[in-house]
C-alpha cells in the first residue's frame, strides 16, 4: 500500500515539474509574430514581472522588424531591463546595450537618454575615494559626451551634476594619494599630484586643503619660493579653513629662514 501511494505522488510530481517547464516556454504564435506592435505590447506586459520572458518578445521585434520604430523602443527596453536588475552582471549588459543602441540609431531622440544611462551603468559601479576609480573615470566621460553630443537634451542638466559629483570624487581620491606622498615624505610624488587637483578639478569643496598640503609639501622640500604663493592663497581666500593657524605658522618660519639669508 504504501509503496502504490509513493508511486502515485512521485508521479505526480513529475507531471507538475512537466507542465511548470512547458509553462516557462515562451510561445509565439503566428498571429503574434506578425505584428511589431502586438510583441512590443507583450513585452511591455511581461517586462515587470518576468524580464527574461519580456526579452523573448523585444529581441523578436529586432528580428522579425529590425528597421521599425519599435525595433527601437525593444532594444531601449532590453537595456533598461537589464539596467533596471541593477546588481553589477546585468549592469556590464545594460551598458553593452545601450552602447549598441546609439551605434544603430544616433539620430534616435531616444539616443541621450541611452548615452545618459550607459554613463549610470559607470556610475553606479563607482567605488569611494581611496579605492579604485576606474569606473568613476569612464561614468565622467560618458556624462561629458551626453553634454557634448546632445546639449539640448533633457538629461544634459542632470549630466552636469553627475559630471561635477565624478569630479568630486576624483579630486577627494588624488587629494588622498597626495596626502600619502606627503607623509612619507616623497614630495615631488606629492606635488605633482597636488597640482593636478588644481588644474584638473578647479571646482573641488576642498581646496583649502589642497593649497595647504601643497604649499607645505614645497616648504618641506625647502622650496619657498614655490611654497609661498600656495600658503597666501589659503589665507586669504579661505579665513575660515581650520588650515589657517599652520599656513600662517609657515609663512612666519619662511620670512625668519629668508631674513636668516
Amino acid at each position: 500500500m504504501k509503496k502504490t501511494v509513493l508511486v502515485t505522488i512521485f508521479g505526480l510530481l513529475i507531471v507538475m515539474i512537466g507542465t511548470a517547464c512547458r509553462g516557462a516556454k515562451t510561445e509565439i504564435t503566428p498571429d503574434l509574430a506578425s505584428s511589431a506592435d502586438n510583441l512590443f505590447k507583450k513585452g511591455e506586459e511581461y517586462v515587470k514581472k518576468d524580464p527574461e520572458k519580456a526579452r523573448v518578445y523585444f529581441r523578436q521585434v529586432i528580428d522579425s522588424f529590425p528597421k521599425s520604430f519599435n525595433a527601437q523602443r525593444a532594444k531601449l527596453a532590453i537595456a533598461d531591463s537589464y539596467y533596471d536588475k541593477g546588481d553589477v552582471g546585468s549592469l556590464i549588459i545594460s551598458a553593452s546595450e545601450y552602447r549598441e543602441f546609439i551605434t544603430l540609431f544616433p539620430l534616435s531622440p531616444s539616443a541621450s537618454y541611452a548615452q545618459y544611462r550607459l554613463a549610470m551603468t559607470h556610475f553606479k559601479k563607482a567605488l569611494s575615494p581611496g579605492r579604485d576609480q576606474t569606473k568613476t573615470k569612464q561614468a565622467l566621460a560618458e556624462f561629458k559626451k551626453v553634454v557634448t553630443n546632445f546639449p539640448r537634451s533633457e538629461q544634459v542638466a542632470d549630466s552636469r551634476e553627475k559630471i561635477k559629483e565624478c569630479e568630486e570624487r576624483l579630486a577627494a581620491h588624488t587629494l588622498t594619494i597626495g596626502i600619502h606622498y606627503y607623509k612619507v615624505y616623497a614630495l615631488k610624488a606629492s606635488t605633482a599630484r597636488l597640482t593636478g587637483i588644481l588644474t584638473d578639478y578647479p571646482y573641488f569643496s576642498r581646496m583649502d586643503k589642497v593649497y595647504f598640503f601643497l604649499g607645505d609639501s614645497y616648504f618641506k622640500w625647502n622650496k619657498f619660493e614655490e611654497a609661498t604663493p600656495y600658503l597666501r592663497k589659503l589665507i586669504t581666500d579661505y579665513p575660515e579653513s581650520k588650515y589657517i593657524k599652520r599656513a600662517t605658522k609657515r609663512m612666519q618660519e619662511m620670512e625668519k629662514k629668508q631674513s636668516v639669508k
